[in-house]
Parts: structure tokens; sequence; C-alpha cells
């Protein structure tokens, strides 16, 4: 039985009126380590690649994003299995650990992507060194699709997302992420307590859903909407995914902007209403 995403708790419920008490919806929040195994059958290994604050749910999409999106990973094809580990775990841990098989021909050398995890906005890199890695460790050759979109196709999509978000309505503590196509249509969204987790969810989701002729999901002809700011670990995430276009409610950051202009990606900060700022590769654009 998979976890629930949000949980009830009792509160003082302060306002004019006075203190009442009330019941309150959260988002729920809870570790979750990713494992991978790897090796000959019979001599398998096993590594802890990662441990990450999530609201518990998708968390198989989550490892296989994530993986991805670290460079980890080429694609769906290099995994045998995913699944929760049971191997002497407690009761607090029950669906907090994830095990992640890879195939015998796939190769795997920890400490080569230990150093290209960038997940944690304190990794301590700079800026320039940050994007020559994602650049390094990207093995998904760039596609540019046809993707052009209008002024009033982008402003309609924040109102879309919200509708999608059945947690974030009622708690309002989660990140939400989303893909639509050049016509407005929402395609897939994922929410999560961490928005570099909502987007590992989303993109591992789309990873397993659906495959371009070349066996790739055609990132390249969706659009990207983040319910809040565009930091560089979501940017680097797009880029290795190969999205095109990414539109964020919030602000970006400087490092996101010139992840954006590096990999020409169009991006888009501020969507509020009927206005949005510009940041890089406007040309898909039709205002």
């Amino acid at each position: 039985m998979t976890k629930p995403s949000v949980s009830y708790t009792e509160i003082k419920k302060v306002s004019n009126a006075g203190i009442t008490e009330a019941n309150d919806l959260l988002a729920a929040e809870e570790p979750l380590e990713i494992r991978v195994g790897y090796g000959r059958a019979g001599d398998r290994l096993q590594k802890n690649i990662s441990v990450t604050m999530r609201t518990p749910g998708n968390d198989f999409e989550l490892a296989l994003g994530f993986l991805f999106t670290e460079g980890i990973i080429s694609s769906i094809d290099d995994i045998s299995e995913i699944k929760y580990c049971t191997d002497a775990n407690t009761i607090e841990n029950k669906e907090n650990i994830v095990r992640v098989e890879l195939k015998e021909s796939v190769s795997f050398d920890f400490k080569n992507a230990e150093r290209n995890f960038y997940t944690t906005s304190s990794c301590g890199v700079c800026g320039k060194a940050s994007i020559d890695a994602v650049k390094t460790v990207c093995r998904i050759e760039t596609r540019e699709g046809n993707l052009k979109v209008s002024r009033e196709l982008i402003c309609s999509l924040p109102q879309l997302l919200r509708k999608h978000q059945n947690v974030f309505e009622h708690t309002g503590g989660l990140h939400g992420c989303a893909l639509f196509d050049s016509a407005g249509n929402l395609f897939l969204s994922r929410e999560d307590v961490g928005r570099h987790n909502a987007l590992d969810k989303l993109i591992g989701a789309c990873m397993a859903l659906k495959q371009d002729q070349d066996g790739a999901f055609p990132f390249y002809n969706y659009i990207l909407l983040l319910s809040g700011r565009a930091s560089f670990e979501l940017l680097q995430k797009a880029a290795m995914a190969g999205i095109r276009m990414v539109a964020a409610i919030g602000a970006p950051s400087s490092l996101a902007v010139e992840t954006a202009r590096e990999f020409d990606i169009t991006l888009i900060g501020f969507l509020r209403g009927e206005s949005f700022n510009i940041y890089s590769a406007a040309h898909r654009l039709i205002v």
C-alpha cells in the first residue's frame, strides 16, 4: 500500500474572532533513499546514491528521473527492475528505500557519477564549472523540434496546472510542474515538497510512458511549466532531458538564465496574469 501524500494534524486557528480548534491537512514529507544495483549476475553490488526529502508517491518515477537527469542512465532500457527494499527494513523505512537494478551490460562508475550530482544548491561548485559539467555528462542529442507558441497560450498555462495540483489545493505546501504541448493541452503533471523531486517524477513518468521513433520521449515538443522559481538545478534537469522551453511562475536565478542561454532553452519567468519576462531564446515565442 502506497504511503499517503497528505497527513492530518490538530491546530489552533487564530483570527479576529479569537482562537478555535481545527483539523488541518499537511503535505507529507519523508526521506527516500535511492540505491543502485549493478554488476554481473551472481556478483551484484549495491551503492547508495542519494537521500532526498520527498512527498510519498510516484517513488519509482522519482528514482528513474533522478538517475536520468544526473547522467547515471541514458534511457529506461538501462534498467531491469525498480523495487522497494524489504531486507532488514524497519516499519519506519517501509517504502522509503528504492533499489534500481541496472542491466548487466550497463557500466557504472559511482565516483564519476558522484562528481556530477547537482541537485543540492549548496554543492559548492561555481557556475561555469556546473554548466560545463552538464555539457560533459549530457548524453542526449539535443533536438530542436518545431515548438512555437503564442503569448496567449503561455499565459493560460498556470491556471491549467493549478487545476491538476490536487494536494496543493488542500495543503498549499507543494511545488508542481507539468508538460504542455504546443496547443496548450496538459500532457502530465507531478507535485512534491521538493521542486527538483517534482521534476524528476515528471521526467521519470514520461520516460516510462511514451517514446518517439528513436526510442526516447520527445521532450523537445513540450513546454515545461514550473509552479515556483526557476533554479539552476531545474534548468540542469531540463537540459539533460532535452526540453526546449521552460516557463516559471516565479523568478529565475542568474545561473538558471546562464544555463538556459548556454543550451538554447527558451526561459520565461514571472509568468503572472497576462505578462511574463523572456530571458533567453525568444524565437520560439509568437509575441
